[in-house]
């Protein structure tokens, strides 16, 4: 398996970013086996430029926190050009904080999540979404993470 990923990282947001391998070993991660060969772009981003993005492609307002830009190549084109993943690491931080996650089990979610999207997969309709979420939960399980979708227990005390 061949795998080219590039990383640029604007550090205009000063946020931290996983480091180069960690980035390139959660993609691998979530490649498999389902691509030999691929080629990815990753930009870390700051909210500003995940705002302008997220508004011009997604017609959405604010920063979000993956955007996936799958390759527009015809099918009779081999190419190993997946696409492009941008993530904006201040709302990574913000979820993660929000959702008791470790930021760096976060930022592997994330990745993999942008990947996914790239290999075609989406979470429109539910069924979809199920899919998805369970091939997440496996790769990330893989990796000694934890379920990215399960909520926290909070636990109460009884009077």
């Amino acid at each position: 398996m061949h795998y080219s990923i590039t990383i640029d990282v604007d550090n205009a947001s000063g946020e931290e970013a996983p480091e180069p391998p960690s980035i390139r070993h959660w993609i691998c991660a979530a490649l498999g086996e389902q691509r030999p060969d691929a080629e990815i772009s990753v930009r870390i981003v700051s909210a500003a430029e995940s705002a302008e993005l997220n508004q011009h492609y997604r017609g959405k307002k604010g920063p979000t926190n993956v955007l996936s830009f799958p390759a527009d190549i015809p099918d009779f084109v081999k190419s190993p050009l997946l696409g492009d993943i941008v993530i904006c690491a201040t709302i990574v931080r913000q979820e993660a904080n929000e959702q008791h996650k470790t930021l760096e089990a976060h930022w592997a979610h994330m990745l993999i999540h942008g990947t996914l999207h790239l290999l075609g997969y989406d979470h429109i309709e539910e069924s979809e979404a199920n899919v998805m979420e369970a091939l997440e939960t496996t790769i990330l399980g893989k990796l000694n993470f934890p379920p990215p979708y399960l909520a926290p227990v909070i636990e109460t005390l009884q009077p």
